[in-house]
């Protein structure tokens, strides 16, 4: 029992503890509680503290390390030409040889006149002589007619038909004079990549870089179709084929002076930039 006199400074625990075990564990429990609860909202508190300050530091240090895009179009180098040896010229070719001269006789419209008034020279030939002679407007001395052209007269030449352009302009072409082009030429393509191309987050987060060749057709009129990504990192070949196919229409390709229906190669580089 507790003395009368250490009732007032005793703790309520001892009072409600006084005769019973404290070696059993309860009376510890609730002596040290107080304390024991302190000390958890000190270390939840300063757990919370620890989390505050890392994601804060884990923000600037996303901010200092902010990655850029950077779209690029790659332009085809410009085919040297080799420089031409100044070499004389051929020597004229050799005169064509005159062709044979067939033997021709002259036969004129028959006219119903005197025989006093036909002329020696006017005479038509006999009909066993035109067998093998040519007829024409003159007599003329040569070999006789065997398969052999009559020689053209001077001053006329002969008119060959122009060929046909046998080329097929509804076909796909693979190789032009003038290829297609975004509207606008580079400039304008450059502008429309920075203003739509999304950088794919993936790529971002794992630091994936490099070029995507996009091919497709664009038809007589302009538009794109058959949009494919033949090779890049697989990751950035989505991206640019969605790109390709919001593009609108394109400026067709020319053979020939037609537009024409033609592939298009066209890259794209993806490229990440730490400020």
């Amino acid at each position: 029992m507790l003395d009368i006199n250490k009732i007032l400074s005793a703790d309520i625990l001892d009072i409600i503890f006084d005769g019973r075990n404290k070696e059993y564990g309860a009376y510890q429990l609730r002596k040290t509680y107080n304390k024991r609860m302190g000390i958890a909202l000190t270390a939840m508190a300063s757990f919370c503290a620890l989390l505050l300050i890392g994601y804060v530091v884990s923000s600037n240090l996303k901010d200092s390390n902010k990655k850029a895009l950077v779209v690029q179009d790659v332009q085809l180098e410009e085919v040297k030409q080799e420089e031409k040896k100044n070499e004389p010229p051929p020597p004229p070719p050799p005169p064509k040889p005159e062709p044979p001269k067939v033997e021709m006789a002259k036969f004129t419209p028959p006219k119903i006149v005197k025989d006093e008034e036909v002329k020696e020279d006017e005479k038509p030939p006999e009909v066993e002589k035109l067998e093998d002679t040519k007829i024409g407007t003159v007599n003329q001395e040569g070999i006789k007619d065997e398969g052999l052209a009559a020689p053209v007269d001077e001053g006329k030449g002969v008119v060959e038909q122009p060929k046909k352009d046998e080329e097929d302009y509804d076909k796909t072409f693979t190789k032009v004079e003038i290829e297609s082009e975004y509207p606008g030429g580079a400039n304008a393509w450059i502008r429309y990549l920075n203003k739509t191309l999304q950088y794919p987050q993936d790529a971002v987060d794992n630091e994936i870089q490099g070029q995507v060749v996009v091919q497709f057709i664009v038809d007589k009129e302009g538009n794109v179709s058959e949009v494919e990504a033949v090779s890049g990192p697989q990751e950035l070949r989505a991206e640019a084929v969605r790109v390709i196919k919001k593009s609108g229409k394109w400026t067709p390709a020319v053979q020939n002076g037609r537009q024409v229906k033609s592939y298009k190669k066209q890259p794209i580089t993806f490229r990440l930039e730490t400020e």
